[in-house]
């Protein structure tokens, strides 16, 4: 998904939702940039949902029409399980966004680019669509003909110190990792909303 100019769109929705802009420089710049704009003007309710739901959108890569398909499909069921979480455990549970929890790379885009390469494995069959939704149990490695490549040299170095979530396990040994249980929303921080983007697409 082509997404532009980084900074300038992490800016206008006045989050650090892409891993670039997570740095001293980007809140520095931003806070430069606000108190330059002066007071800002209220947002309507509209326009304050449309910001959380670009703001879910981007820092996932996923596209406009993705997205809607995701929060359309959890709107058109009633279960016990809140929409909130429905939608988060959705989106964690991209394919791309598990490389990237693990940590195989740094930035969701890379990971949906090494998906896209066909360099990951589920249950040791080649996926190269970033949005496969992995299951509980499914395990996920480097695929054997892909570990020599120059992305995954140095692996356990960059990966040391790495914290995976408890739904999450990679063993670096073996390049294999497993999917151990379900996303949790309960407890996360998040730079967006999930309650505001549901209502945006209720309207």
């Amino acid at each position: 998904m082509k997404i532009g100019p980084k900074f300038k769109i992490a800016r206008r929705l006045g989050a650090p939702i892409f891993e670039k802009t997570q740095t001293a420089k980007f809140k520095a710049g931003a806070e430069k940039k606000s108190k330059n704009m002066g007071r800002p003007r209220p947002r309507s309710d509209f326009g304050q949902q449309l910001i959380e739901k670009q703001k879910a959108r981007f820092s996932y890569g996923v596209s406009e029409k993705q997205f809607g398909n995701y929060v359309n499909k959890i709107l058109s069921k009633n279960t016990k399980v809140p929409p909130q979480e429905r939608l988060f455990v959705l989106l964690e549970q991209r394919l791309d966004n598990v490389v990237y929890r693990i940590g195989l790379t740094k930035t969701r885009s890379a990971a949906r680019q090494m998906v896209s390469h066909g360099h990951i494995s589920v249950n040791g069959q080649r996926v190269t669509i970033p949005s496969y939704q992995v299951r509980v149990g499914e395990l996920i490695s480097i695929r054997e003909g892909s570990k020599d490549k120059k992305i995954f040299a140095e692996l356990e170095e960059k990966m040391a110190g790495e914290t995976l979530p408890a739904w999450l396990s990679f063993n670096i040994k073996e390049n294999k990792g497993e999917i151990k249980g379900v996303p949790q929303l309960q407890g996360q921080s998040l730079l967006f909303d999930l309650g505001a983007v549901l209502e945006f697409y209720k309207r």
